[in-house]
């Protein structure tokens, strides 16, 4: 047993107002500049819809994350070595500049200079790329509020097997936001893809950077990434994606997303795993038994053996004493009522979501002929608004059982605490019901209802006296599960010289030599 930390995130989408503060901060602090206009390491969904970029999550087009070959081995869904280095200049599964957006901003000045008329002036939008009038057809938020989605939102790659049972009609439109950044997975498909080795997950707590020195441009991060959290900046040739606010997590503070959200849905905390496990993890063959596999590695940190690990593999005492009062640990562990963004991608998220309690279906419920209580929906969870095959195929590979026992849970606090709280009875059998005791379920709504901000951001400050060692060890970073086979190259030398021993097309064009490396290559 080999004993790491990671630090993760959990969002309550039952709280998410869909007020974009995380995406305006974030992009205040991390994507404000030139070659950037277009990147936002945060944005928030409505869901169904077709996300940003474009049906991102359509990994048969985009070929993202991992899947399992013939013997079982894992190896990346974008194709091995030999298939990315002909595709090298020419990657057919790297998303355009549509399938994003075309920046823009308006032409103010037109408001400052346009003469005295009739009608007033309008600032018509205008390329950031080009300068050009343009004309808007997409962005990060184009579904907002389910704004057009009868047109786009039957494109969701969730509601397949699932349109019969979905309409689009005002009266019965189902909807929740989803806020993505970066999952910090645990076996990263972007590190692996990367040919240059300039994205390493950092050992100390899992976060998972860029080096900019050593990026080359070559972009199969992005293309490796099956959430599209990673970007290409135009201006420098690099890429770039979200840094899980590391120079606050070092500090000890929370992400800046997670500081400024309004409706307080995000957590922030620890986790210990094993690292000698990840592999096996991400390979269980069938992905229902993902998110089990995955909460088989993670480490009880309360456990006297785990704790004796850890001090031995050189995790500090506040680390673990924070992994155990880790917020994460708590909801995905503990009580089991997160679970991972798309786990089937087999990367081992590590931010996960607990799924929204929608309102029972009005059209079910007149169809028994009267109206249910509203607290009492134990045997109405199949017919809630939001139905659970969508909410299974987004966090639990198409898993319903999953999917529906979480709801039971968060159903039962809630019908719990109405009815001590409004009616003065402290009912038993409802958190029997879902195999918890009334001090479970209390805790349960301290932490997804009340919690305080010391309860929401256990996050320990890094040890200055650890950075000699972190900093030898920059060379053997600890990267994925997967890490030598399925990696087309070691470094970015010997990935160009097998690019001028293959005498492809286009590299004498570009000058590309074992020593001369083209700037900003794509």
């Amino acid at each position: 047993m080999r004993v790491m930390a990671n630090v993760g995130m959990v969002m309550n989408l039952d709280k998410c107002i869909g007020c974009h503060t995380c995406s305006v901060t974030c992009k205040q602090v991390w994507t404000n500049r030139s070659g950037a206009e277009y990147i936002w390491f945060n944005n928030v969904e409505t869901k169904p819809g077709l996300g940003y970029p474009r049906r991102y999550e359509d990994q048969e087009h985009w070929k993202g994350g991992w899947e399992l070959d013939r013997r079982g081995r894992l190896r990346l869904k974008g194709g091995g070595s030999i298939r990315r280095i002909l595709t090298i200049f020419a990657n057919p599964d790297l998303p355009g500049l549509d399938d994003y957006y075309e920046p823009w901003t308006y032409d103010y000045e037109t408001l400052v200079t346009a003469p005295l008329s009739e009608h007033d002036p309008v600032a018509s939008p205008r390329s950031q790329l080009t300068g050009r009038p343009i004309r808007p057809t997409w962005g990060t938020n184009w579904e907002d509020d389910l704004a057009g989605a009868p047109e786009t939102a039957s494109g969701d790659p969730n509601l397949r097997a699932l349109e019969p049972q979905v309409q689009f009609a005002y009266e019965q439109a189902f909807m929740f936001y989803l806020p993505r950044i970066c999952e910090q997975c645990l076996n990263p498909s972007c590190v692996a893809s990367c040919p240059s080795g300039a994205i390493y997950k950092r050992e100390e707590d899992g976060i998972v950077l860029v080096d900019q020195d050593k990026c080359r441009g070559w972009r199969f991060c992005v293309s490796g990434c099956p959430y599209k959290k990673v970007y290409f900046n135009h201006k420098s040739g690099k890429a770039e994606k979200c840094t899980f606010c590391y120079p606050r997590i070092e500090a000890g503070l929370p992400t800046v997303c997670s500081e400024t959200c309004v409706g307080r849905l995000r957590y922030v905390g620890i986790v210990l795993y094993d690292a000698d496990r990840v592999e096996a993890a991400a390979s269980e063959r069938d992905p229902r038994c993902l998110r089990e596999a995955q909460l088989g590695i993670f480490l009880d940190p309360a456990d006297p053996a785990v704790r004796e690990a850890a001090c031995r593999d050189g995790i500090p005492a506040d680390w673990i004493e924070a992994a155990r009062r880790s917020p994460v640990y708590a909801l995905a562990v503990h009580f089991g009522v997160a679970l991972p963004l798309h786990p089937e991608y087999r990367t081992l998220p590590m931010v996960w979501y607990v799924p929204p309690l929608s309102p029972v279906v009005s059209a079910a419920a007149a169809g028994r002929g009267a109206e249910p209580d509203p607290d009492d929906v134990f045997h109405a969870i199949d017919e809630l608004r939001i139905p659970i095959g969508y909410l299974a195929n987004l966090l639990a590979a198409g898993d319903r059982g999953a999917v529906r026992d979480v709801l039971r849970r968060l159903a039962a606090m809630r019908a719990f605490m109405r009815r001590r709280e409004v009616e003065g009875v402290t009912d038993e059998t409802i958190p029997a019901a879902v195999g918890m005791d009334v001090p479970e379920i209390e805790r349960l709504y301290r932490l997804l209802a009340i919690a305080k901000y010391e309860d929401r951001y256990v996050v320990p400050p890094a040890h200055r006296e650890s950075a000699d060692r972190l900093l030898a060890a920059t060379d053997t970073d600890f990267g994925c599960a997967v890490d030598d086979e399925d990696r087309f190259a070691d470094s970015a030398q010997a990935y160009r010289q097998q690019l001028v021993q293959l005498d492809l097309p286009g590299t004498r064009r570009r000058g590309l030599t074992a020593g001369n490396p083209p700037e900003g290559a794509a």
